[in-house]
């Protein structure tokens, strides 16, 4: 059975939420406050995390998941009654895989929870992808530049994977939004744009010579192709 762990303060809130996600045949554990929460969150199959706390502001818990080796692939969903476009831009480029704004329907809930948990089961495993110096583990989500591991966030992982699996295809902001962030997603392309920027830094890419993600211009982006060496 699906594990999630549920993070919310408001009492009612928690309630409400685990009801429904039980009633649609899933299990959660709730925690009104992260730190007793920590130890369960490495066997979570989905983290839903609310933005307010009082002990620690969720956005907080958010970057701290993505900073540990153990958990930065756990799936988040943030729940908040913020919901100003620069808050979602911050929770988005934080890490989080989606963003829920209060109040919301029980139907949209259990929906926006099983879109992140479709994706997740249908990502695709198995074996490593070469390219030049870059190895890309699938089945330990890993990668490798000339032998040393980089540290990636889940989502940068996926993005390069995706680009990884299909070389020499240019695909358009959107294209990657709908293929590696999923039809339910609600941000714009900047957030493509962001995760580019970062995965060159951790390439090391030239930015005049990019040796694996290229710009083509007026159409999106690529991975070139190299021989493995």
């Amino acid at each position: 059975m699906t594990n999630i762990v549920l993070i919310e303060d408001e009492r009612t809130v928690r309630d409400v939420v685990q009801f429904h996600l039980e009633r649609a045949g899933l299990s959660v554990t709730s925690f009104s406050e992260p730190n007793p929460a920590w130890g369960a969150l490495s066997k979570a199959d989905l983290l839903i995390l609310d933005w307010m706390l009082p002990q620690e502001a969720g956005i907080s818990v958010l970057r701290r998941i993505r900073q540990s080796a153990e958990l930065k692939h756990l799936p988040v969903l943030m729940l908040t009654a913020r919901a100003s476009e620069v808050d979602r831009v911050e929770g988005l480029e934080s890490g989080a895989d989606d963003y829920l704004t209060k109040p919301f329907s029980a139907a949209e809930l259990v929906a926006r929870v099983r879109a992140i948990l479709r994706r997740l089961n249908t990502q695709q495993t198995g074996g490593k992808l070469l390219n030049g110096g870059l190895t890309i583990d699938l089945d330990a989500a890993e990668v490798l530049l000339e032998g040393q591991r980089l540290e990636l966030t889940r989502r940068e992982f996926d993005l390069l994977a995706f680009l990884a699996q299909n070389p020499g295809r240019v695909y358009s902001r959107g294209d990657l939004l709908d293929k590696v962030w999923g039809p339910d997603f609600l941000g714009g392309e900047r957030t493509v744009d962001q995760h580019i920027t970062q995965l060159r830094s951790h390439l090391k890419e030239d930015l005049h010579e990019p040796r694996f993600i290229e710009t083509v211009r007026g159409k999106g982006y690529r991975m070139r192709q190299h021989a493995s060496t």
